[in-house]
Order: structure tokens, then C-alpha cells, then sequence
């Protein structure tokens, strides 16, 4: 009975001892490095990729922003262009003067250096960055951003339109009303002068008869 004692009394001590060292060890213990890492975000946000602007018209800008992308990650942004889906181009137009309508000619302009289709960007400590972007092409443009490091990808649509081209008043014309109204009063001056001098013609070999 007396051993058996003993031997319930080691098992306890040995318990009681053992106990805090277990505690001990399941408390999570400080990097080798002493660096304190923040925890990671769980679960991730997906990565975004926004526009300032869903249509612009061809020779302006438009700023890209992307969000959710690793810390100080380098992105890879692809860009690809289609055609917009509208009917066929007529000839531009113009409208004289007097109302008619005549056809213009289309001037050509000095083409700008195309846009890449390849970028990059840096994100910042928040996975954040942004860019502008001045494209050279009309049609719909979607941008495809990669995380190199994480992989995440986000894409956005820009639709670029042409140049507008009003219907505007033929200038070169505008001379042909008022020559015609100056012609005509010109016209009507020389009828007016040759009535004069016949009358008086007229009225004086009038008045030498009577005498």
C-alpha cells in the first residue's frame, strides 16, 4: 500500500511539473529573425482594375488604377484592341450658303507614335497603383493585369472614339451671294442712268420745239 502511495504521489508531481512547460510551448514563439511579420490577409481581396473613363475620343488620356495586387509587386498589363461594331463612313459634308450640301475631302494628319501594348507598373504597400495611358487606336481596348508574383489578374474595356466632324458652312462660297446681289445693282445703277439721259434728251429737244 505504501508503494502504491508513492508511486501516485510521483505521477502527480510529475504532472503538476510537466504541466506549465506544455502551456509554454503551444504559445506561438517569436521569429528566429526578432522581425514581427504582419499576419496575412484572409481571405485575399481579389484583385481590381478601374478606369477614369468608359469612352473617350481618340488624342486623350485615361488613368488606370489597380487594387488588391501583392505589396511592392510588379504588374504586367496587356493591351488589345477590336473594331467598333458601326456602320459604314460616309463622306463628311458641308452646307453653303445658300443651302446646298457639297462633299469635303478628308485631310490627312500626321499619325502619333503608336501606344505600346506591353506596360508595367509597380504596386505600393498596399498593392495599389496607377498609370496613364494615351492610346492611338480607335476601337475597344481591354487592359489585362497580371501579378508576377502573386498571379492575380483584373482587366477593364475603353471604348476610343474618332474625331467628330461637324457639318460645317462652306466659307469659299460665302462671296458668291454677295457678287450676284452687287452684279444686280450694278445692273439696275446702269438701267437707272440710261432712263435719265433719255429723259432728259427727251425733254430737251421737247422744249426747243415749243419755242
Amino acid at each position: 500500500m505504501r508503494l502504491s502511495r508513492i508511486i501516485m504521489a510521483l505521477t502527480a508531481g510529475l504532472a503538476v511539473v510537466a504541466a506549465p512547460a506544455a502551456a509554454g510551448a503551444a504559445q506561438p514563439q517569436p521569429p528566429a529573425d526578432g522581425i514581427q511579420q504582419p499576419p496575412p490577409d484572409y481571405p485575399p481581396q481579389p484583385a481590381s482594375l478601374t478606369l477614369n473613363r468608359a469612352t473617350i475620343v481618340i488624342g486623350e488620356s485615361v488613368v488606370l488604377t489597380g487594387r488588391n495586387f501583392g505589396r511592392n509587386e510588379i504588374v504586367d498589363i496587356t493591351v488589345t484592341v477590336a473594331p467598333l461594331a458601326a456602320a459604314v463612313p460616309g463622306p463628311a459634308t458641308a452646307r453653303r450658303s445658300d443651302g446646298s450640301v457639297v462633299a469635303m475631302t478628308t485631310v490627312a494628319r500626321p499619325q502619333p507614335q503608336p501606344a505600346p501594348r506591353h506596360l508595367t507598373a509597380r504596386t505600393d504597400a498596399r498593392g495599389r497603383f496607377t498609370i496613364t495611358y494615351r492610346p492611338t487606336d480607335v476601337g475597344r481596348l481591354t487592359f489585362t493585369a497580371v501579378g508576377r508574383t502573386t498571379g492575380r489578374t483584373a482587366s477593364a474595356t475603353l471604348t476610343v472614339l474618332p474625331h467628330r466632324r461637324p457639318n460645317l458652312p462652306v466659307t469659299g462660297d460665302s462671296l458668291g451671294t454677295p457678287l450676284k446681289v452687287g452684279g444686280g445693282l450694278v445692273g439696275a445703277g446702269v438701267v437707272l442712268m440710261l432712263g435719265s439721259l433719255a429723259w432728259r434728251r427727251r425733254h430737251r429737244f421737247g422744249t426747243g420745239s415749243t419755242r
